[in-house]
C-alpha cells in the first residue's frame, strides 16, 4: 500500500482509500467496483443462492421420506408389541398411532388399511371409532 498526497488539501492518504479522512476529497486513483462489476456480482450470488435451494429439494425430499417410513415401521413393531401382550386398548391406540404415521408420510394405501385396522381393534377394546 503506497502513500499519495490528497490533490485537495495535500494530506498524505493511502492509494487505497477512496476518500481523503481529513477533506473527504475524491483519490481518483483508488480502485473502485463499477455499477456493472457489482450487478454482476450480486446476480452470480443470487443465481448461486437460487440453485442451492432450489437443487436440494430434492435430497431433503429424499431424506424425509426415508425418516418418515422409518417411522412408520417403528409404529408397527410398537403395534406388534401392544398385539402380543394381548392389551386391547393399547392395540386400538397403537393402531391409530400406525394410522397416523402413514397419513403424515401420505402414503394413502397403507393409511386406509391402518385406519380399517384401528376401527377393527377399536371396536374389540368396546371403543367406536368413525
Amino acid at each position: 500500500m503506497a502513500l499519495i498526497h490528497c490533490k485537495e488539501c495535500k494530506t498524505e492518504i493511502s492509494s487505497t482509500a477512496a476518500l481523503c479522512p481529513k477533506c473527504g476529497h475524491p483519490n481518483p486513483k483508488a480502485k473502485h467496483l463499477s455499477g456493472k462489476q457489482v450487478f454482476a456480482g450480486l446476480l452470480i450470488a443470487g443465481v448461486g443462492i437460487w440453485w442451492m435451494s432450489t437443487g436440494s429439494n430434492s435430497y431433503v425430499d429424499s431424506q424425509m421420506k426415508k425418516i418418515e417410513t422409518k417411522v412408520a415401521d417403528d409404529f408397527v413393531a410398537k403395534y406388534q408389541i401392544a398385539k402380543r401382550e394381548g392389551d386391547k386398548m393399547q392395540i386400538c391406540v397403537q393402531a391409530g398411532i400406525v394410522a397416523a404415521s402413514y397419513l403424515q408420510a401420505k402414503d394413502e394405501a397403507n393409511y386406509q388399511q391402518w385406519k380399517q385396522t384401528e376401527k377393527a381393534d377399536c371396536r374389540k377394546a368396546g371403543i367406536s371409532r368413525p
